[in-house]
């Protein structure tokens, strides 16, 4: 069952309000992939593009007990990361992503993180998103990333209109102060995987629920979907009764 997102965007209000909300039931919002240093958090963010956190955690270990550093990765042969990281999907674009992540690092930055935006996204297989994780997580930092969780979530609950990940970033934004950017993007992406779940919300558990547009929406779209469904249709597939005769034979 496809859920339309809301067509118009909630008053500033409420907009605060569902937010506030969400800061109170995931207080304790931070990234669920296991790292020790900027560098792990950085692999294991672009290891983690469709694939699950916890897929990603079982398999980090063996890859940086493997290569511990930028210029241990930098140096690897492509068949062996490829088979360490052969369970997180895509594993030979990966390979090649974080191996060169990792050289740029070593020629360019003295293998060591960059903190700066910029400086982030001209690593190899860095976009922005990844960059701001980085930045918000390893360094604490004012950045708001919007994957498909957030990016979900966002319009679900009528914060945002946008198209485009860059327009959720910039509605979201303007209703978080600066301080708490780095936060905000764990309080969306725990409730999409909690509550808020492609492709059905459960609604039925959300602190939000009261406030948000999405349940009336949801409403509508099991009401239109009650009324198409044909009377009787459960009747007429239903196979006639056997004769007491042919009962008895089996």
């Amino acid at each position: 069952m496809a859920i339309p997102f809301p067509k118009k965007k909630v008053s500033r209000a409420i907009a605060l309000e569902e937010l506030a909300i969400l800061e109170r039931a995931y207080p304790q919002a931070e990234t669920a992939l296991a790292f020790a240093t900027p560098y792990e958090l950085l692999i294991a963010v672009i290891l983690s593009a469709q694939c699950t956190d916890e897929r990603v955690n079982k398999t980090t270990p063996a890859l940086f007990a493997k290569y511990p550093t930028p210029q241990a990765l930098a140096r690897a042969r492509p068949g062996d990361v490829e088979n360490l990281i052969k369970s997180c999907g895509f594993f030979r674009m990966k390979t090649k992503n974080i191996m060169a992540a990792a050289r740029d690092l070593v020629a360019n930055f003295g293998g060591e993180v960059p903190r700066e935006r910029e400086a982030l996204e001209s690593l190899a297989g860095v976009g922005r998103k990844t960059a701001s994780v980085v930045m918000a997580v390893a360094f604490s930092q004012a950045a708001f990333a919007v994957d498909t969780h957030v990016f979900r979530v966002a319009h679900r609950l009528g914060l945002t209109l946008g198209k485009t990940p860059r327009d959720v970033e910039a509605d979201v934004t303007k209703l978080v102060p600066k301080e708490k950017w780095r936060f905000a993007h764990h309080w969306l992406i725990l409730h999409g995987r909690q509550i808020c779940k492609a492709p059905t919300p459960l609604c039925d558990r959300c602190p939000v629920a009261e406030i948000c547009p999405t349940p009336k929406i949801m409403r509508a779209v099991r009401t239109a979907a009650d009324r198409s469904r044909p009377s009787g249709a459960g009747a007429a597939t239903r196979r006639p009764a056997r004769s007491s005769s042919k009962a008895k034979k089996r």
